[in-house]
């Protein structure tokens, strides 16, 4: 007689990063005969995958977990807030168990102890990519683990250690996987992206029967081989940076860079423990665009930091003129408990907080507009990710899935038009821009124009970390 397989529930939280780590979670459980359940009330057992980067996002997770013990009561917490034990226990002792980030064993452990597993390995099969929680589209693939970075505002080292990264071979192999199993688009993330392979002294592994540095520059050459969009997440303005440029000429990767700028102010830089000399960005901007026009840059700023004064605040502006950045976010400073920058001396009032917040944001919204309106025109190509009867919402290589902008399409009316589905990398003429969207048809669906979106309708935006 078959055994019934044992049901997982899963509420995953936080950053991208979090989600590759829910990732190896589900993978390890489905090949061990566990299956997943979409409601608190079919799952033996919940598991809560926290975040706990900021105190808001701390507050979430322990929300999360409350709800999953009044819904279900058997919960174990992993993630983030895990390496607070204390914390979520003092918050909700009746939970099952609790382990911090990247403790996959621990996690699956404590799996094993609520709910043992019913496995039959003839009819338990995962497949040889893992088990996504993305669209089957795009995948987020995970070079490294940790931080050697000591941002005062940051406790992502504390709880997730130092830098650890991942062998070149190891990691194409995975991504072959994923490329192999249907994924057009491959997200590259870290915790400092253009630090890989700095703790392997960028040791070569073998690929494809040759050996492949530890090194961004020649991962991103390798992983442009697969044919898939490469976009690369969490990168650092470091020199070699540079020499992303031609494989982002020659198309081999796509011409994007998420760069955490978060501030411009030498002063605020300096207490936030980070580079400093935002001139030579600026000219490094310069030349990289000179050389890629294309070249889609966002970034992530901190306003109201401790000790930020207006004079501050305004140089932080005018950088972010002359930048003129495509994509960008901003967060209020919030403390976070174990960051060194509680203890820095002259905090901003969250009045002050918050009207330099509507200031950056009304600036950055019309330096967007202003960029996004030179597609106007244009015929770009653009990767599908939803389509239903009010039409086909894409992205463009400006757009990462979830944190920027889309491109909405008409569906197209002839019936000659091929169908179009998730996935689909299609042509598509810009007809008007928004300060984050686009708006156009299909290169051949005639000239049909877009309907917008209703009012009030907004794309769902994860919180960048």
């Amino acid at each position: 007689m078959t055994k019934t397989a044992p049901k997982i529930g899963l509420v995953s939280l936080g950053c991208p990063k979090a989600l590759v780590d829910s990732e190896r979670i589900v993978t390890h459980l489905r090949a061990e005969g566990y299956e997943f359940s979409r409601d608190y009330a079919g799952a033996d057992v919940v598991l809560v995958n926290t975040c706990g980067f900021l105190d808001s996002a701390r507050q979430e997770s322990l929300d999360a977990i409350g709800e999953a013990l009044a819904e279900n009561g058997k919960v174990i917490v992993t993630g983030c807030l895990g390496a607070e034990g204390d914390l979520v226990r003092e918050h909700h002792p009746d939970v099952l168990a609790v382990t911090g980030p990247q403790q996959y064993e621990a996690v699956i452990d404590a799996v094993h102890r609520a709910r043992p597993p019913a496995h039959d390995p003839y009819l338990d099969l995962v497949p040889p990519q893992g088990v996504k929680l993305t669209p089957r589209h795009y995948a987020y693939l995970k070079i490294s683990e940790g931080c050697n970075h000591r941002c005062s505002f940051c406790i992502i080292p504390r709880m997730r250690g130092d830098l650890a990264s991942r062998p070149a071979g190891e990691v194409l192999r995975e991504a072959e996987r994923l490329v192999k199993a249907g994924v057009k688009e491959l997200l590259v993330i870290s915790q400092d992206t253009s630090a890989y392979g700095v703790d392997l002294r960028h040791a070569e592994s073998d690929w494809r029967g040759r050996p492949v540095r530890a090194h961004l520059t020649d991962l991103a050459a390798a992983l442009g081989e697969l044919g898939a969009w490469v976009r690369l997440h969490y990168v650092y303005p470091y020199p070699h940076v540079d020499q992303l440029m031609p494989l982002m000429a020659e198309g081999q990767v796509l011409p994007y860079l998420d760069i955490p700028f978060q501030h411009a102010s030498p002063t605020v830089l300096k207490a936030m423990r980070r580079p400093a000399d935002q001139e030579k960005v600026l000219a490094r901007i310069a030349a990289w665009r000179a050389a890629v026009p294309d070249l889609t840059i966002r970034s992530t700023f901190i306003v109201g930091f401790p000790g930020e004064t207006e004079a501050d605040f305004a140089f932080l502006l005018d950088w972010l003129e002359e930048a003129q950045l495509d994509r960008v976010g901003c967060f209020k400073f919030e403390p976070v408990e174990g960051a060194a920058a509680n203890d820095l001396p002259d905090p901003v009032p969250e009045a002050v907080k918050q009207e330099r917040w509507d200031r950056f944001m009304a600036t950055q919204q019309r330096i967007s507009e202003a960029r996004l309106a030179r597609q106007v025109g244009r015929t770009i190509e653009v990767i599908v990710d939803e389509v239903d009867e009010d039409g086909i919402v894409a992205r463009s290589r400006m757009d990462a899935p979830e944190i920027d902008g889309c491109v909405f399409l008409d569906r197209p009316a002839s019936r000659g038009m091929p169908a179009i589905a998730p996935g689909d990398l299609v042509r598509a003429v810009i007809d008007e821009a928004s300060e984050y969207d686009l708006y156009g048809t299909l290169a051949d669906a005639g000239e049909t124009r877009l309907r917008k979106p209703a009012a009030g309708r907004a794309v769902p935006r994860r919180r960048a970390q």
